[in-house]
């Protein structure tokens, strides 16, 4: 109530959204002026958008991450950086590794959270070791998913494009590569933006702002300085007091260590073990020894400094461990940690094992209990430090390549688990899944491991793709076949797991590529068989995925992928298969395309996909036979059996019913539902569509594509006048897509126009045309739009009294000649029967005939024939006909219909119809009868 008021609506207007009265709403906001100590209802609204601002505050404030110490000094830098990331839309903070540049931007960001309070995110870059997975790190950090036809980088721009938010990118040094065309992309397209950079280097662009980061102050101006405030601050936090004769020494410490935070910090934790002079003493020895060296360079000296006397206290074997277990990037195990630096002179476990708890003894390494185990891991700065050690030492190759050796046995294991899940697999694969990701792109750059590197990332793809990581697992798949001699199979079939992938995604130009690139190795190894199967799926998926392509080929290339497809088929059984598969597509259009009679159309295409299946079937394999049977739905539909498509689709299921879920099957999966959902919704049994929906809905494939996955349940549950599931469903829909960066999706029109027609329903005009703007932003093309308009259209006019406009929008039916092959698909009968319906409660004098037409193409149809049969009572004025239509709505599962026809018999049943609206969520429905809208005076 307070939030409508701070939006300064009206009593009647917070009453129409709350569904309460008026008189309610008065008696609420007179509590509240009472409650809050407010004279007048400006001042409550006031309030209102205080609370506002503070949540919004709040909730930015919640996105960055919880520092676990205190933040101590930086006053000048700090007020530096808030104003340069209020003056510049692109700031770097400049400075070597644990200078403390992370803190400070963290501290700025929590101080700017009021001018940034439409939102704020933090992305830390250290788990990135691909410049190309920059994007999807910061895709994640925004929850946004996968989407149709654009790259993450896009989706990332569209969800900035106008809010006024701050993208702290933390850690990007080794990612310059990938932040840097990210953060351009970023700034021309999200005008509101500002971008916080940390790195140790300038991007190195026109664009940027730098700040440089300096050492904290070690002398004080009057007080004690920064750095000796850290110092005490942490000392206490390990249980030590620095009394006050000892801060000169403490001074001494931090000029020695140049004023770094994160070697101040190391230095204060080892107080309890080596005290204060031992401090001073060790710290005195190294920075000597390092002055001059050929690795004390201006970025890293600092840095370098304490980390080489922090690694100088160790033993010969706890350096050779430190050094051999930076390879690792994710936290890692004992057990993990023996494999890979166990190794001469480190063979013995416990040597290992003792070695990781002396290195966390030394502040080296965090341990943290993981799982029933202790994981350890160590700071990014102390990680790359180390990894310059280790090439110093010799030893590089051979940590990699036992790295690597472990990645593999790990990814070997974790697949035992995979199919089916055993346990906590994924736990396990998120923890390695960096590691695995870093050793892949070192072998990959390798020639002497090269066949390793195929092998992890087929291991890696494979995962992923059981992660639900659709979009790595294609990524990882193309990997696998550039890493694969392409003179065998190996590549190819690569290739066809990303067509698959990239299937189940929707995302059609990917298919159609990865297809195509399957063919031209399969050709280069001279199978020809395998070729044609690869250009005639490439041909079959111009066709069935048409709606999911970002830019459809010409259907010329289509026909000529078939004709080559032909030539090179032979006598091989699949390949003939798959080419009488494409034929259903290229010919079939062809039909549709140059024949007149529609039911020469039919002939023609039912002929084809009887083929097709023909031919799939003697293969014993579901997969292609369910793609033929999908075909034959299509063929069925387009001669106007809606039945028999529908028990085709319901084949489909049953075929698929126990096919594990691999990159081959998920599409035939994700489209077997679809197809049974739609074919269901054709022939009015809504409980079967709404089963299939809402399988479809949680289909974990389809978990980043919310928008695709509840669109066929939407329509269900429109039709059926669910208002609430509608709109919860609508809500996800709506949310993903966005996400999504808003893709073009013919596919998605026709939910997108159920939901408008149920606000439509609502008597809610505004939310109505919003949703038709979303189908034409859709861009669904004119013919596949007049498949489901006119028919979702008529029922909010019949619902509102405009039964001459209903039958007007109905007029051109399927009865006519060369029908739209969209009309023919789901909504034939709907069609059908409400245009009966308009005919009759709009006095056409033909209504008698458009009864009778409707009533031969619907028999069968619960829904369908209950509007027709009703509408012959209305027609015949038989009341007692009239109402026995509502138990089969409400038998059908269509409980809009049923009220509906209590109101239409009035009386004391239509007062019992027009609650059950009101319990619906529906507006009222208009009289069907008004003289001023009866057909003969219309005309």
């Amino acid at each position: 109530m307070l939030a409508l008021v701070g939006e300064h609506r009206s009593n009647a207007e917070i009453g129409a959204r709350l569904f309460i009265s008026v008189r309610t709403v008065e008696t609420h906001v007179s509590s509240l002026l009472r409650k809050l100590g407010v004279p007048d209802r400006r001042a409550l609204a006031s309030v209102a958008g205080e609370l506002a601002r503070a949540e919004r505050s709040s909730e930015a404030l919640a996105s960055l991450p919880s520092p676990l110490t205190s933040f101590v000094g930086r006053k000048h830098e700090r007020v530096a950086l808030g104003e340069a990331i209020r003056a510049h839309r692109q700031v770097t903070a400049v400075g070597p590794g644990g200078v403390g540049k992370t803190r400070l931007a963290l501290a700025v960001a929590a101080d700017a959270m009021t001018e940034f309070a439409d939102s704020m995110w933090f992305v830390d870059l250290v788990p990135v070791t691909d410049p190309a997975m920059v994007a999807g790190s910061v895709a994640a950090a925004l929850g946004v998913g996968e989407q149709q036809s654009r790259s993450l980088a896009e989706s990332v721009v569209s969800a900035l494009a106008d809010r006024r938010a701050l993208l702290v990118l933390d850690n990007c040094e080794h990612v310059r590569d990938g932040v840097t065309p990210l953060v351009e992309r970023l700034l021309a397209g999200c005008p509101r933006l500002a971008v916080l950079v940390t790195s140790r280097t300038r991007l190195m662009v026109p664009f940027e702002h730098v700040l440089s980061v300096p050492p904290l102050s070690v002398d004080g101006d009057g007080g004690e300085s920064d750095a000796v405030a850290l110092f005490v601050d942490r000392a206490a936090a390990v249980g030590w007091t620095v009394a006050p004769e000892q801060r000169g020494q403490v001074t001494d410490v931090c000029r020695k260590l140049d004023g770094n935070a994160l070697a101040i910090e190391l230095a204060a934790a080892r107080l309890p073990t080596v005290g204060l002079d031992g401090l001073v003493a060790g710290l005195s020895d190294h920075l000597r020894l390092l002055v001059g060296g050929r690795r004390a360079d201006e970025r890293h000296s600092s840095a370098r400094a304490m980390l080489d006397w922090s690694v100088g206290l160790l033993t010969s074997a706890d350096l050779t461990l430190f050094r051999r277990i930076a390879v690792f990037v994710a936290p890692f195990t004992v057990e993990a940690a023996v494999q890979v630096a166990g190794f001469p002179p480190l063979e013995q476990p416990d040597t290992v094992a003792d070695g990781l708890a002396r290195l966390v003894e030394q502040s080296l390494l965090g341990a943290a209990p993981s799982s029933g185990s202790t994981r350890y891991r160590a700071l990014e700065t102390i990680r790359q430090y180390g990894m310059e050690q280790l090439v110093d030492a010799g030893d590089l190759a051979d940590a990699r390549s036992r790295h690597l050796r472990w990645c593999l046995a790990t990814a070997a294991d974790l697949a035992q688990e995979v199919q089916p899940a055993i346990g906590s697999w994924r736990v396990r694969f998120d923890a390695v899944a960096d590691d695995i990701r870093a050793a892949l792109g070192w072998a990959a750059d390798q020639p002497d491991h090269r066949a390793e590197a195929g092998a992890l990332a087929q291991s890696l793809a494979d995962m992923a793709f059981a992660r639900n990581l659709a979009g790595e697992s294609q990524e990882r798949y193309e990997q696998v076949a550039a890493l694969t001699d392409d003179s065998g199979d190996g590549a190819a079939a690569a290739l066809r797991s990303a067509a698959g992938v990239a299937a189940s995604r929707m995302r059609g130009d990917d298919t159609y590529r990865l297809r195509r690139a399957a063919a031209d190795v399969a050709r280069r190894a001279g199978d020809t068989a395998s070729a044609a199967r690869d250009l005639a799926t490439a041909a079959t998926a111009f066709y069935r995925m048409s709606g999911v392509f970002a830019r459809l080929p010409l259907p010329g290339e289509a026909a000529a992928l078939l004709v080559t497809a032909r030539e090179l088929a032979g006598d091989d059984p699949a390949a003939q298969a798959a080419v009488a598969l494409a034929e259903c597509g290229v010919l079939g259009d062809a039909f549709y395309a140059d024949q007149a009679e529609s039911q020469t159309t039919a002939s023609g295409t039912t002929a084809l996909a009887e083929r097709a299946v023909d031919l799939a079937r003697q293969l014993d394999d579901p997969l292609p036979e369910c793609a033929a049977l999908d075909a034959l739905t299509g063929a069925q539909h387009l001669a106007g059996d809606s039945f028999a498509a529908a028990a085709t689709a319901r084949r489909r299921v049953d075929l698929l019913s126990s096919v594990p879920v691999t990159p081959a099957s998920a599409f035939e999966l994700v489209d077997t539902l679809v197809m049974a959902a739609e074919t269901s919704i054709g022939v009015g049994d809504l409980h079967a569509a709404r089963r299939w929906g809402r399988q479809l809905r949680d289909l974990p494939l389809l978990a980043e594509e919310g928008h695709f996955a509840t669109s066929r349940l939407l329509v269900a549950e429109a039709l059926a006048g669910e208002v609430d599931h509608t709109i919860t469903d609508s809500d996800r829909f709506l949310d993903s897509w966005t996400h999504a960066g808003r893709p073009r999706a013919a596919s998605l029109g026709t939910p997108a126009a159920a939901v408008a027609m149920i606000h439509g329903l609502r008597g809610d005009d505004d939310a109505q045309a919003e949703w038709l703007a979303v189908v034409d932003e859709l861009g669904v093309p004119p013919d596949r739009k007049a498949g489901y308009s006119p028919t979702l259209e008529a029922i909010v006019l019949l619902h509102r009294g405009r039964a001459v406009l209903a039958f007007e929008r109905l007029a051109a039916g399927p009865d006519e000649p060369a029908p739209g092959k969209w009309l023919a698909w789901i909504w034939l009968h709907w069609y059908m029967a409400l245009r009966a319906e308009a005919a009759v409660l709009a006095a056409h004098p033909d209504a008698r005939n458009h009864l009778a037409a409707a009533g031969a193409v619907v028999a069968g149809n619960p829904i369908g024939t209950a509007i027709v049969r009703r509408a012959e009572a209305l027609l015949d004025h038989d009341r007692e006909q009239l109402l026995a239509t509502a138990p089969a709505f409400d038998a059908a599962g269509c409980p809009y219909q049923a009220a509906r026809t209590l109101i239409l018999a009035g009386g004391d049943d239509g007062e019992l119809g027009a609650k059950a609206l009101t319990d619906l969520g529906l507006a009222p429905v208009a009289s069907p009868l008004d003289e001023s809208m009866r057909w003969e005076i219309r005309s």
